[in-house]
């Protein structure tokens, strides 16, 4: 597979981190539907912390939950002989940008969470939009590859920017698709809009 200067190990060893955060983060929600049978989500709608608050909090705690398949990815990586980026700025950003995705995804869980309401339809529908998600994006194989109908979808995937800043940061010598400023972008405002809707769908969890 034609990646450019980049060896195929190197080009993929960042999409499979993106990967397992997406894993992760993505049946977060199921934790919320658990909150709900057991009456913790109504303790939290008692109090009077803001609604975006309690769902930002819990799409940081994913975050850093998700930390430690940084670590893992990482150790497996240096084991295969990948060209890391060893840079302490690299790194940090690396750590931001999985926090904000794991917070993304949790977040777009937790939506998820609030429109089914039940274990069972949360699981179904998280095995559906998994997939789509993770191949719609450059993890595994670069964009100009695809088909032109794709790339465009690829374009409105959130998944492709968090993988395009962490290949970016995590590989050494490696240079942004997208500019890094678009990628930040598109993390953080699909995050903020998540945690809007969330905020606004959360309370009728307990419905």
């Amino acid at each position: 597979m034609h990646t450019g200067n980049t060896p195929y190990l190197d080009f993929i060893a960042p999409g499979i981190l993106a990967q397992s955060v997406l894993f992760v983060a993505i049946f977060y929600g199921i934790n919320v539907i658990w909150e709900r049978d057991l009456g913790i989500v109504q303790k939290f709608l008692a109090s009077p912390t803001p609604r975006a608050a309690l769902v930002l909090g819990k799409g940081f705690s994913a975050g850093i939950r998700t930390l430690s398949q940084a670590v893992v990815v990482y150790l497996l990586s240096l084991l295969l002989g990948v060209k890391l980026n060893w840079n302490p700025f690299a790194l940090l950003n690396v750590l931001v940008v999985v926090v904000l995705a794991a917070t993304l995804f949790s977040t777009f869980s937790l939506i998820i969470a609030c429109i089914v309401k039940t274990r069972e339809r949360f699981m179904g529908v998280g095995q559906v939009l998994t997939m789509p998600l993770f191949f719609a994006s450059n993890a595994i194989y670069p964009t100009a590859m695809m088909p032109g109908w794709l790339q465009v979808i690829s374009r409105f995937n959130p998944l492709t920017y968090v993988v395009d800043a962490l290949r970016t940061f995590m590989l050494a010598g490696s240079a942004s698709t997208f500019s890094l400023s678009r990628d930040y972008a598109v993390i953080v405002l699909t995050t903020i809009v998540l945690v809007i809707v969330g905020a606004r769908l959360y309370p009728h969890l307990a419905t």
